[in-house]
């Protein structure tokens, strides 16, 4: 019987560049808790459930290098606009969803694009960094056709343009074009297209050794040559004042910051 271990973040040695925070936003009902449900385990929830906020948290090995990719999984009500504020200014890459079927919706996804761009261009007049973000823009509930009220067109004016935003129709309910979404945001990205679903192995938290980088893996299951992902399954939300100082740090280090806070939990 294998003995199930549980992993210790503060020992996988993650470099900081390998850390990135992944922001879904939208309204409320949209199903972005649906994206992240299909992403984390390839299961669809009918019921749902309003979110206050969900954090999650999925570590790769993949040809060799650990990877950590933290999701955020907002509230579509965002009652208190400064951690909205404070979520776009740490977030790395960013999902927007709104329902087909749902005009207000696509409205609030078009402010937040807007808000995203201002937030972040108030930060690289800091840091002088650029203020390219990968964005990707989701018209969910594609199995809706029949009820649908925004037109491609629409969507067509909002993306053009920009290089770092790209726009898929998906279907949650119907896992449709899920994984192409993922794969298109993390290409823009520059990180390994193996962090999507269906381009690694999802192995149990009782393999969490294969994610010390300075460690073999004995088990003759796995090689180092494949890729792998692993479901945090306690992962908390580093605190406020962690993300400040992250933020802080980034300011005033003209962009270096100290991204290792990120790589542990708080």
């Amino acid at each position: 019987m294998i003995k199930k271990m549980t992993p210790s973040e503060n020992e996988f040695d993650i470099p900081a560049k390998n850390c990135y925070r992944m922001v879904i936003l939208g309204s409320t009902k949209v199903g972005k808790t649906a994206i992240v449900s299909r992403f984390l385990t390839g299961r669809f929830e009918d019921q749902y459930t309003p979110t206050i906020e969900e954090f999650h948290r999925k570590f790769y090995s993949i040809r060799g290098e650990v990877y950590q990719l933290d999701l955020l999984d907002t509230s579509g009500n965002h009652p208190f606009p400064a951690m909205r504020r404070l979520s776009i200014l740490t977030g790395d890459v960013f999902i927007l969803v709104f329902s087909l079927d749902n005009r207000e919706s696509f409205r609030e996804v078009q402010r937040l694009k807007q808000q995203i761009f201002e937030t972040k261009s108030c930060l690289k007049n800091k840091t002088k960094e650029n203020v390219d973000v990968p964005l990707v823009i989701c018209g969910n509930k594609g199995d809706r056709e029949f009820y649908r009220e925004i037109q491609r067109e629409e969507i067509e004016q909002l993306v053009a343009g920009d290089q770092q935003c790209a726009y898929f129709e998906i279907s949650a309910k119907r896992n449709t074009n899920v994984d192409k979404m993922f794969q298109a945001l993390f290409t823009m990205a520059k990180l390994p297209h193996e962090m999507s679903p269906d381009l690694h192995r999802k192995v149990s938290v009782q393999y969490c050794d294969m994610l010390h980088s300075r460690k073999s893996i004995k088990n003759k299951k796995f090689k180092d040559s494949d890729a792998y992902g692993i479901v945090a399954p306690f992962a908390r939300r580093p605190s406020v004042h962690s993300d400040l100082m992250y933020i802080k740090e980034k300011a005033i280090g003209g962009g270096q910051g100290k991204d290792k806070e990120r790589c542990v939990i708080s």
